[in-house]
């Protein structure tokens, strides 16, 4: 991955245009074959100068007896010849360079994709969507623009640089000076703003792009919020403050840092005559064969409005590489995450049962574990459920059965195994969890349920939705199971969406199944559905619940209490109560809140008094 230095026997770092081409594989020689036409393209875009050189040559040598300059017809047909060749070839570099690129953008992809299979769950809670998106697609479209476009464009620049410099001196070095000197002009302001401060503000740029795509996309999400309460742009605090500092650092950067510098590029490359017909002025006087002077003069005239063509290639080129080293250093840092380690030997559970063994896990970042010596046991076919304050440890407790995250310490076992220890796609096949929020593919709702296993026949799914209690659904569906969801399909309620994805869990029939508060968002009547299909899902099963309702854990065979990240108490429902600890004045609280409901008399009080706020 690295070049050795013959002298000193140090590596070398590759360069990000090597490593980019690393994902182009095979067709990786296409960009350089690619580069190298584009190289001739301009060299042979040159010809028609030489031929329009040579018109004005022979026209000043016979003035004013035009007829007897014979050979212009000839030269046109070579600068017509010189043109479309020069097209040609660069049609042919473009074809090679995007070949390259469409392979290496398609790899970039399914590299960081393939990436992501194998990184722990837990890591998509911390990386928003919007953010993975702007890495996976924005990055690879970002290198692809780069090896299919801008690659050719420099090294065509280069050429056509090398080429002018050359031509620069071969008629009359004094006005390829002066030529020269405004090349300089420009180059100088280019460096200036390509590297440090320029550099460190791209960098910037692009984590401001990221920073707005991912807040971009929970704002778009939350769309339903803020049109529901009237609210604005500024209640996306995130949203708005991401928008705010792109805005602020690209006017900075364009108003501030780039101003000067391209002002007196633009000028030095368009106004190029300004530093060549000064100099003409004052050769002119001593020339002894004034015509050929005179037609020298002229080429450079006209060759000067390539000059402009060649920085500018330069300029975007430079930019593109710029953004494409800041999109490989993002795509790298994905694929150097580490990913869900794999046992050289798994083990095979043998049983349902699970067990904490003095579990501690604590965030990345976080000032305090998220659980800290952590001890139960769930003995197979039983039920324990997890409630406790918010923040308490529990959703995290139930992420660590099916490996979101591994422990810092202790173990949490399946079967008598070290999750650690066990295949990966094994491990997911013993548990099926419930999320508090699901999501449903803009599939049919068949496709959806068979997400848990692709294999299964319409009966199969049919069975599963009706034990999720989802045959209301089914019948209000136009084309029952085979119709689309989302976008141009139907669209269910919060509650209908747990209801399926509970026919998912009950479809994967897992021997281990972990509910994070299932019945959150439900309404009574959705709520009464969903728990008739708990109680088909756990049955026979090992089930480990979170929960708020505490109704919903009254018969559950164990409940473990957790209070910052500790077992605060743990048993029945019953012993709990008996107890006096922390689960039974939360169970008082619940009742409270259970029992509690406005009267008449108090809502009549609260409309009067709202009446004479809005009179005041």
């Amino acid at each position: 991955m690295a070049s050795q230095d013959a002298s000193s026997g140090e590596k070398r770092p590759r360069s990000d245009i090597a490593q980019l081409l690393d994902f182009a594989g095979s067709r990786r020689g296409l960009t350089y074959l690619g580069c190298a036409l584009s190289a001739v393209s301009q060299l042979l875009g040159f010809g028609p100068y030489v031929c329009i050189w040579l018109v004005a040559r022979d026209l000043i040598a016979v003035a004013p007896d035009w007829q007897a300059a014979t050979g212009i017809t000839a030269y046109g047909w070579w600068a017509v010849g010189f043109a479309l060749a020069s097209i040609a070839t660069y049609f042919l570099a473009l074809m090679c360079t995007h070949l390259a690129a469409f392979r290496c953008a398609s790899n970039m992809r399914k590299a960081t994709t393939e990436h992501l299979m194998r990184l722990p769950l837990g890591y998509f809670s911390a990386h928003p969507s919007g953010e993975l998106r702007r890495v996976i697609d924005g990055c690879a479209s970002s290198t692809e623009t780069l090896l299919a476009h801008m690659l050719p464009d420099v090294s065509g620049a280069v050429a056509m640089v090398v080429g002018m410099l050359v031509m620069f001196f071969v008629f009359d070095w004094r006005l390829g000076a002066a030529c020269l000197l405004a090349v300089a002009v420009s180059i100088a302001c280019l460096m200036r703003m390509m590297s440090g401060d320029g550099m460190k503000f791209m960098r910037r740029y692009m984590g401001a792009l990221a920073r707005m795509n991912a807040t971009g996309t929970e704002y778009v999400r939350g769309i339903p919020v803020v049109k529901v309460f009237q609210q604005t742009v500024f209640s996306f605090r995130a949203f708005h403050d991401a928008i705010v500092e792109y805005s602020q650092m690209a006017m900075d950067y364009a108003g501030t840092f780039c101003r000067a510098p391209q002002v007196a590029q633009l000028t030095a490359l368009n106004g190029l005559v300004v530093f060549l017909l000064p100099v003409a002025i004052l050769l002119a006087p001593g020339e002894g064969d004034f015509a050929a002077f005179l037609a020298n003069f002229a080429f450079y005239a006209i060759f000067s409005a390539i000059v402009p063509t060649a920085m500018a290639k330069l300029q975007f080129a430079g930019e593109a590489s710029q953004m494409s080293a800041d999109s490989l250093a993002r795509v790298k840092g994905l694929l150097e995450t580490p990913s869900l380690p794999v046992a050289a030997e798994p083990r095979h559970p043998s049983g349902n049962a699970v067990a904490f063994r003095d579990v501690s896990f604590a965030y990345e970042g976080a000032e305090r574990p998220a659980l800290d010596h952590v001890s139960f046991d769930v003995p197979a076919g039983s039920t324990l459920a997890l409630v406790g304050p918010s923040g308490g440890g529990k959703s995290t407790a139930a992420s660590l059965v099916p490996r979101f995250w591994d422990v810092d310490g202790g173990s949490v076992t399946v079967g008598g195994v070290d999750v650690r220890q066990m295949d990966p796609h094994e491990l997911m096949d013993q548990v099926a969890f419930v999320f508090q929020s699901n999501r449903l593919f803009r599939q049919t709702l068949a496709d959806n349920v068979r997400a848990a296993r692709p294999d299964a026949t319409d009966d199969e799914v049919l069975a599963a939705l009706s034990a999720a209690q989802c045959d209301d659904i089914v019948a209000k569906l136009p084309q029952g199971i085979c119709t689309m969801l989302g976008a141009g399909g139907a669209y269910l309620s919060g509650g209908e969406v747990q209801r399926v994805a509970l026919a998912r869990a009950i479809l994967k029939d897992a021997p281990i199944v972990v509910l994070d508060e299932a019945t959150a968002f439900a309404d009574p009547e959705n709520e009464a559905l969903i728990q008739r299909a708990l109680t088909r899902l756990a049955a026979g099963r090992t089930v480990i619940m979170i929960a708020h309702r505490l109704s919903t854990v009254v018969g559950a065979d164990k409940i473990v209490v957790l209070d910052r990240g500790r077992v605060a108490e743990s048993g029945s429902h019953q012993e709990l109560l008996s107890a006096g600890g922390l689960y039974a004045r939360m169970w008082a609280d619940y009742e409270r809140a259970a029992s509690w409901k406005i009267s008449s008399e108090a809502a009549a009080d609260a409309g009067a008094a709202a009446r004479e706020g809005g009179e005041a």
